[in-house]
């Protein structure tokens, strides 16, 4: 009957015909039959199931090899022997080099029909030591997961006692080596078929015995940490990790993290690879188990560890959230590495060029899945908005993208921000502020941010940029007894010449730390800046003081003297004076009092004061005091460093007004000023600003500086309890009270006041309205008679001298920008640019500077943003636009630098008169010996950095490039499948590139 069944088999009769054929043998073959004759057909169907060629053959064999197993068990229990199964199992079957690859699914088909025999506890013995062979010999995920399949129908099979075990090992390496060779979708799902199979068999032992669960995840450590393997562990391993309990997870990451035997370079090691792990698909609980791992390494200040891994995975794991199949997983892997990663902007900001493209890729999916996971990608956004302030340029392109998203509270960022973050000990993150590698591309230097030191850092950084104040302070003499100074010296210096991209100022803040501020709080900026310059002037003050001793005692020379009796640094810089006027309204006597004044704190007046600027110039000569109506309600906005302003009062119409211009903002006068010499003029044919201003000028309901200056210069009624006391009346009177500036500051200091007390909540609250920063300014300064006559005489006026008003021209230099709602908290930096003369040497003969009309004034000057350790290229446009693109972050203190013209020689002569306000400073030795030093110093720690990071970066795992995921158009009309980047489309290819 064998040979029969052979030549049908063999024959070219059509399949048909063969069936039929064949369907009798195997009906004859139920009937009783000799021994010899069983052997035959056997044989045969063994040969047909194990090296048939077509799949038809290998059914047939199986179908009479199923006949014989159930019609004749004892010839089929007879044949299917230890000795013959042996041999299978070692030797192979068929022809050599051609052996069957069908041996296990041979013998897991014939077990069925031997399970009750005599026979079945040696063929269970010998597959037990089998099975554990063939997987110490690593073999395919194919064979592997015929292994399995073979094990999981038959678990007698299974080894036991100290051989399960190993087992378990030996199979976990097996996976460790799975790669799939194709990237067709069908044998990628097939390969992912197979990795189940033989994970589910682990899953399966791991349930009967627990106890192997704990060695095994050892050897899988092993594996993953390992960094001699010549070639990556497969990415297959995670569904080993998906089987594990999760209630041994704290009990795993807690031996794990405390292994003293781990070293630093295994663990990065083995968590960059199980980063990797998120790409592998339908893996359950591999994203709680790395988030585990994170926290675990965090728990233990492994802060190296997470910095390195996070920074070097986190743009792959940002790319995964385009496949839906893994992007759950993926994100919440994203969302912890993202806000754990508080003390550095660095994670973030490398996602920054890549979050719009997939913003629009989860748009155009426009599934459940996409549009959960923009909600929460936009949440995530706005935490390291809120987190890492004062990269408007970086930022901008995102916020475009998220804008259409909902905006989570504050609330709801702090409770995310706190619950994640590594530790709440900030100090301990102190050595691991931001890696610069060189020096910004701007050439500038930055400051490191001691905790929460932003405010000290902004204000230091626009004083180094206001380059007269610089070039005074750098040179400065040794031994000049102002100890704050020569550290400040010492920190413009380092900001100068340093070769390092960010320094430390902890010495100067140690120095300048004003006694009532709270360590590593939040402070207010203005305040510091008010503190530090009224230090300065009151030590250069007591060095006068201690200078004018010595002269009294013959012991000082004249050159010492006449330098020591002029005025302070910063009385020169900053210092300018304000005349108070006081009028009684019953016998109209007026009082006045000068004072001096490093900055003017501009409060904002009422929403339905109109405080807009004149359209003109008003000659100097018309210019007076002014009187308008109060409105019926009082404002007072309170809290330091802020003053309290009034209601304006009635007065003489007829007076003309005193008003801030702004330069290009505004429209040519129409009449013609007889004195129009001595102003400030605008030719708007030819004046480059006019074209910006039209574009810059901010719309008619918001504020802008010179709204607030001229609120802050406007009369005030002093009325009900604020009554004034008149002298000549001897009684309480009602009065008016004006401001008026006498003598413009070389550097003018404005800062708005943005923070009140809120009576309703007892809680200080921010103003965030918008207001337009004019890149030039016009300031009225009152002038005496004497004073304008000097003015004339210097610009060669022949006007006759009277007292009045003159406008003084400045230019912007600074913007600190503070970022929150609260001056308890947020983030501040600054827009700096360099404010010189443009011809410092190139002066007429009759030394009268150029009138702003013939200079061409300086847009083209380059701003730069400082924000703490980076320093970036920015532009006026930036500056104009921060608070359109971000409401909270808005402009608190501004820096303007006089310019120097026919109305402002007398200031800038005696600036003059002490040098060095232009050309490159000398410093003393000492200082440059310091900084020298310094400079090898940095060049030798960035040698041994160097040096550690090759170490570290050469034990990270290899991975494909992330870029593709991000570049690959996921808009081919050829590709098709479920699990592509986008629903409903994706090529086989994209998957391929998914999970390996």
């Amino acid at each position: 009957m064998d040979k029969i069944l052979e030549a049908v088999v063999m024959s070219s009769y059509p399949n048909n015909v063969k069936q039929g054929l064949v369907r009798r043998v195997i009906e004859a073959a139920k009937q009783p039959m000799d021994s010899e004759q069983c052997w035959s057909m056997l044989e045969l169907s063994t040969k047909l199931y194990l090296t048939g060629d077509t799949k038809y053959k290998r059914e047939i064999g199986k179908e009479v090899l199923e006949v014989y197993g159930h019609y004749h068990p004892e010839e089929f229990e007879e044949f299917f022997n230890v000795r013959f199964l042996l041999s299978l199992l070692q030797e192979g079957y068929g022809p050599l080099g051609k052996r069957s690859h069908y041996v296990l699914d041979y013998i897991q088909l014939g077990l069925q029909f031997v399970l009750e025999s005599p026979s079945a506890n040696s063929i269970f013995s010998l597959l037990r030591i089998e099975v554990l062979r063939k997987v110490c010999e690593r073999p395919s995920p194919k064979q592997c997961a015929k292994i399995s399949r073979l094990l999981t129908q038959h678990p007698q099979c299974i080894p036991t006692g100290k051989h399960q075990l190993l087992f378990c090992q030996q199979l976990i390496r097996c996976i460790g080596h799975f790669q799939c060779v194709s990237e067709g979708e069908e044998e990628i799902m097939e390969f992912l078929e197979q990795v189940n199979k033989v994970s589910g068999l682990l899953q399966r032992i791991w349930r009967t015995q627990t106890s192997t669960i704990l060695p095994s995840l050892k050897e899988l450590f092993t594996i993953i940490s390992s960094t001699d393997e010549q070639e990556a562990p497969s990415n297959a391993l995670a569904s080993v990790v998906q089987f594990v309990p999760l209630e041994l997870m704290d009990g795993v990451i807690r031996n794990l993290t405390n292994d003293d035997s781990i070293t630093d370079v295994q663990m990065m090691m083995a968590i960059g690879r199980m980063i990797d792990w998120v790409s592998w698909p339908l893996g359950k609980n591999i994203d709680k188990w790395i988030i585990a791992l994170l926290k675990g390494l965090a728990a233990v200040k492994k802060f190296s560890i997470l910095i390195e891994v996070t920074l070097s995975k986190i743009e792959k794991v940002f790319s995964k959230l385009l496949y839906p199949i893994v992007r759950e997983g993926a994100l919440s892997v994203l969302q912890y590495m993202l806000l754990s990663f508080q003390h550095s902007h660095e994670a973030f900001h490398l996602l920054l060029p890549h979050i719009p493209r997939l913003v629009a890729s989860l748009r155009k999916e426009d599934s459940n899945s996409a549009t959960s996971s923009l909600e929460q990608l936009a949440e995530l956004i706005h935490c390291m908005f809120f987190r890492f302030s004062g990269f408007p340029d970086l930022y901008e392109p995102v916020l475009e993208a998220v804008k259409a998203l909902p905006i989570p509270n504050e609330d709801r960022i702090k409770h995310l921000l706190g619950q994640n973050a590594w530790t709440s000990q900030k100090n301990e993150l102190a050595c691991f502020y931001p890696r610069l590698a060189s020096k910004s591309e701007t050439g500038k230097i930055g400051l490191i941010n001691l905790g929460n030191t932003c405010y000290m850092n902004s204000i230091i950084q626009s004083l180094f940029m206001a380059s007269d104040f610089r070039h005074s302070v750098l040179n400065l003499t040794e031994g000049n007894s102002q100890p704050l100074m020569t550290k400040l010296q010492w920190l413009f210096a380092f900001l100068e010449h340093s070769q390092r991209p960010a320094i430390s100022p902890e010495s100067f803040l140690s120095a300048s730390w004003p006694p009532w501020f709270t360590p590593g709080a939040q402070q207010d900026c203005s305040e510091y800046l008010k503190y530090l310059l009224d230090r300065l002037h009151e030590e250069e003050k007591t060095g006068k003081r201690i200078y004018q001793k010595l002269k009294e005692s013959s012991l000082m020379s004249q050159a010492v003297e006449h330098h020591y009796l002029n005025k302070t640094l910063i009385e020169k810089m900053f210092g300018g004076k304000m005349m108070t006027k006081i009028r009684c309204l019953k016998c109209l006597n007026v009082s006045s009092r000068e004072e001096a004044f490093t900055d003017l704190s501009l409060a904002f007046p009422p929403s339905d004061r109109d405080v807009h600027g004149s359209t003109s110039i008003l000659p100097v000569e018309e210019i007076g005091p002014q009187f308008i109506e109060p409105p019926e309600n009082t404002v007072q906005l309170t809290g330091s460093p802020w003053i309290r302003r009034k209601a304006p009062v009635a007065g003489n119409p007829a007076a003309s007004p005193v008003l801030v211009e702004t330069l290009g903002f505004q429209k040519p006068a129409e009449e013609t000023n007889p004195l129009s010499g001595n102003d400030v003029g605008v030719d708007t044919a030819k004046d480059p600003l006019l074209a910006f201003g039209e574009q810059a000028c901010a719309p008619k309901d918001s504020r802008s500086v010179p709204d607030l200056i001229n609120y802050f210069l406007s009369p005030e009624r002093l009325t009900a309890e604020n009554k004034y006391h008149c002298e000549k009346c001897a009684s309480l009177q009602d009065a008016e009270k004006v401001a008026e500036l006498t003598e413009g500051p070389h550097y003018l200091i404005l800062t708005l006041l943005r923070f009140s007390f809120d009576p309703r909540t007892m809680k200080r609250k921010k103003i965030l309205d918008n207001v337009s920063i004019p890149v030039v300014l016009k300031l009225p300064i009152l002038v005496a008679p004497e004073e304008t006559e000097e003015v004339c005489q210097c610009g060669k006026d022949s006007a006759a001298p009277r007292s009045g008003f003159m406008s003084v021209v400045y230019d912007l230099c600074s913007v600190v920008v503070h970022s929150g709602i609260s001056s308890e908290s947020g983030h501040y930096y600054c827009y700096s640019r360099e404010c010189t003369d443009t011809v410092p040497q190139g002066q007429p003969r009759d030394r009268v500077p150029k009138s702003a009309s013939d200079k061409q004034l300086d847009f083209e000057i380059q701003w730069y943003l400082f924000n703490d350790t980076r320093v970036s290229f920015s532009s006026f446009e930036s500056v104009s636009n921060i608070t359109s693109f971000f409401p909270k972050d808005t402009a608190y203190v501004l820096f303007y630098r006089q310019r120097p013209g026919r109305q402002s020689c007398l200031l800038h002569k005696a600036l003059a008169e002490a040098g060095h306000l232009h050309g490159e400073p000398s410093l003393h030795k000492d200082l440059m010996e310091a900084i020298s030093k310094d400079n090898i110093l940095y060049l030798q720690e960035q040698e041994k950095e160097a040096r550690n990071r090759a170490a570290y970066i050469s034990a990270l795992p290899k991975s494909p490039l992330w870029w593709r995921d991000l570049d690959r158009d996921k808009d081919d009309d050829s590709s098709s499948g479920g699990c592509s980047p986008a629903a409903g489309g994706g090529g086989s290819g994209s998957f391929h590139g998914l999970v390996f």
